[in-house]
């Protein structure tokens, strides 16, 4: 079954910094290619880090108020330190991108899903993940608006999909054998196999092709092999085998 790649939706022409770029040279790139953060690569093209508009901001709140008052002194609380407040306390005064970026970096390689790819960012809480190749060089940049493209995958071509990927190579069913029709993203499943595993297996490779939303189950089966065992699974399998391509 086909996965989209990282690859196949990434931007290839990144806007990147070293780690000695000043300051306002990292700001001034943010701003003038209308981007909310950028890559730190060293001498290699080796992602080191990353940077945020974010990043950027620790630095603001840092800065005094008129007449050189930053508010009130007080003593630091255990919280403040911690190594994630030492960092952000560096940051407030950082004047190069190695200075205020964010590392290690959360990467991707080109060759992993989109799937894969969202996961990543869900979990670490980024926006943007650098791609990067087998040596970790940078090749890329994938954001979030980049994977939500996949969603945008006309309703036909997820369709052929399931018809040519679930029921037929997987299955070995007809290609009529269950309807399958597809309205915005949404995958609904309707006719009877011969076993229920069948059902399962169905939808549950279905809810796994790139740009499915959703998918409804309408799928009976003549017969339910979901509490035998699997050897017994595997003699009606044989058996119900010849059925499926009459």
């Amino acid at each position: 079954m086909r996965h989209d790649k990282v690859g196949s939706v990434m931007t290839a022409e990144v806007v990147r910094a070293e780690h000695g770029t000043p300051f306002k040279e990292v700001a001034r790139l943010l701003a003038d290619r209308r981007i909310s953060g950028l890559p730190v690569v060293d001498e290699d093209d080796k992602v080191v880090g990353v940077i945020s508009e974010t990043d950027l901001m620790v630095r603001r709140t840092t800065v005094p108020g008129p007449f050189g008052l930053s508010g009130p002194r007080r003593r630091p609380r255990f919280a403040e330190l911690t190594s994630r407040a030492r960092r952000q306390a560096a940051k407030g005064t950082a004047r190069t991108a190695g200075q205020l970026m964010t590392s290690p970096a959360v990467t991707v390689r080109a060759e992993a899903t989109i799937a894969e790819a969202a996961r990543a960012m869900t979990q670490r809480h980024v926006d943007r993940l650098p791609v990067v190749d087998e040596e970790d060089r940078l090749v890329g940049i994938v954001t979030r608006h980049d994977l939500l493209q996949v969603f945008l995958r006309p309703d036909a071509d997820i369709q052929e999909e399931v018809v040519e990927q679930v029921l037929v190579r997987t299955l070995w069913l007809r290609p009529r054998a269950v309807d399958v029709s597809v309205v915005e993203g949404v995958v609904t499943l309707d006719g009877t196999v011969e076993r229920r595993s069948e059902a399962q297996i169905a939808v549950s490779m279905t809810r796994q092709i790139d740009g499915v939303v959703a998918v409804v189950d309408k799928l009976a089966s003549r017969f339910d092999d979901s509490r035998l065992e699997p050897d017994e699974q595997a003699l009606h399998g044989v058996a119900d085998g010849r059925l499926h391509r009459r």
